[in-house]
């Protein structure tokens, strides 16, 4: 193959993308960092080295696509590619293919069951959720002897935060995923030299932005970032050693469990309670594809050591199953060592409302979390605000919504003791223990 010289010089932190070898890269984590250059200079040059390859381009949204790459790819690569409207494909020399395409739902992703692809790459990540991420990531096969690979920029923010920021950020992995596949490049506008030279401006106005949003955009902090529902939250002073917890746990503490079921993921918190209003959430057990009697078999194991003196859980388990004419609350109960269970008040926005009066004291009625409680602790900065309802919580991505669901029941449960009146009357009639 003859050689074909591209023009453009890389940036430092652009040609450790292109050096990556693992199998998912993800780049960028802050706005003006060239992370769509780099993007589409990977790809060409992948095309290029690889006569053949079978590369597919996602982005939200067709719009999106075609504004940001399909006009620069056409604009850069002219005399390289050429462009099908009717197939959305770029074609390059000796075969080599880059397919767009977008994803908007979860349902998008059917168009792409069975189809197999050498490389994939998704601009704007954290824009899809983590079901979308792996109905893609099923597609990365075939049968040439081509690199498998996927590349991934991003942003702090958005339904895929979290997903994102688990596995590149926090690097904390599930069974099935390994470690050396993912590498995270991070890069800032402070890390492109052309944009610094052409467009002094653009930084300016990043530096301008609210403090969340200049958190987000212009360091890329994944930590705080816009949408996010609860800024309150402070790993600094809320996540804490259990040693911490011993020494502010006076000694009238008590013990309760909170937990939020479904099959897809039970999610229960040990939280103590020091009498001052304060709470300690001091364990947590998350585990998926249980039934209720093993839920409630696991939660009796949980909450033996501490004593728990009940378990507040939604008011939807005393509902009666259709496969059994009993309630949830009645196949757990039946469970030898569960502990006394209560309805949680679940209402949403006073829930949510009370929770972010807690995370936001410092000196009483405060709560604090230790370290132990790794998936609330994941999973409670990552919330976003939802989109229809003011002051509630947005139930996607649904996977983070399970652990903080349960501390809002415990933080519900105690409303009456910490002297907190949400003006809606809550009381023992609510289900409520107002004597711990």
């Amino acid at each position: 193959m003859s050689c074909i010289e591209i023009s453009g010089v890389p940036s430092e932190k652009q040609q450790e993308f292109f050096d990556s070898r693992a199998k998912f890269t993800a780049y960028g984590g802050a706005r003006g960092g060239g992370k769509s250059w780099a993007l589409r200079r990977k790809l060409i040059g992948l095309c290029l080295r690889y006569p053949g390859i079978k590369c597919l381009i996602i982005r939200r949204s067709y719009g999106e696509l075609n504004t940001n790459h399909v006009q620069p790819f056409l604009a850069e690569y002219g005399s390289l590619i050429t462009y099908s409207e009717r197939d959305k494909c770029l074609q390059l020399p000796h075969g080599s293919t880059i397919k767009l395409g977008y994803c908007s739902c979860d349902r998008d992703t059917l168009r792409y069951q069975g189809q197999e692809y050498d490389i994939i790459a998704i601009d704007e990540a954290t824009q899809l959720s983590e079901y979308q991420f792996r109905t893609f990531s099923a597609c990365l096969r075939g049968v040439g002897d081509f690199p498998r690979r996927m590349y991934l920029t991003c942003n702090p923010g958005g339904i895929g935060h979290a997903w994102v920021k688990r596995l590149f950020i926090d690097r904390i992995y599930q069974d099935g995923e390994r470690k050396e596949d993912y590498l995270f490049i991070r890069s800032l506008v402070y890390d492109n030299p052309v944009l610094l030279r052409a467009d002094p401006d653009y930084v300016r106005q990043l530096e301008a932005l609210p403090e969340k949003l200049r958190n987000a955009w212009l360091l890329g902090r994944w930590d705080v970032f816009e949408g996010q529902f609860f800024p309150e939250f402070d790993p600094s002073f809320h996540i804490c050693d259990d040693s911490v917890i011993d020494n502010n746990f006076n000694s009238n503490k008590r013990y309760f469990v909170a937990f939020d079921y479904g099959f897809d993921m039970l999610a229960a918190l040990l939280i103590g309670y020091d009498g001052e209003g304060n709470l300690y959430a001091i364990d947590e057990l998350c585990q998926s594809g249980l039934t209720l009697s093993e839920a409630a078999e696991a939660i009796s194991a949980f909450a033996l050591e501490k004593s728990a003196e009940y378990a507040v859980a939604s008011p939807d388990l005393w509902n009666r199953r259709q496969d059994s004419g009993k309630s949830g609350f009645e196949i757990m109960s039946s469970v030898r060592g569960m502990p006394m269970m209560i309805r949680a008040d679940n209402r949403r926005v006073p829930g949510w409302r009370a929770l972010r009066n807690m995370l936001g004291a410092r000196e009483h009625g405060v709560i604090k979390i230790s370290r132990r409680c790794s998936e609330l602790i994941r999973c409670l900065p990552a919330l976003l605000f939802d989109k229809r309802v003011q002051e509630d919580a947005s139930g996607e991505p649904h996977e983070i919504t399970h652990a903080p669901e349960a501390l809002r029941y415990a933080v519900m449960s105690r409303l009456p003791d910490m002297g907190i009146d949400d003006g809606f009357k809550i009381g023992k009639r609510r289900g409520v223990l107002s004597d711990f």
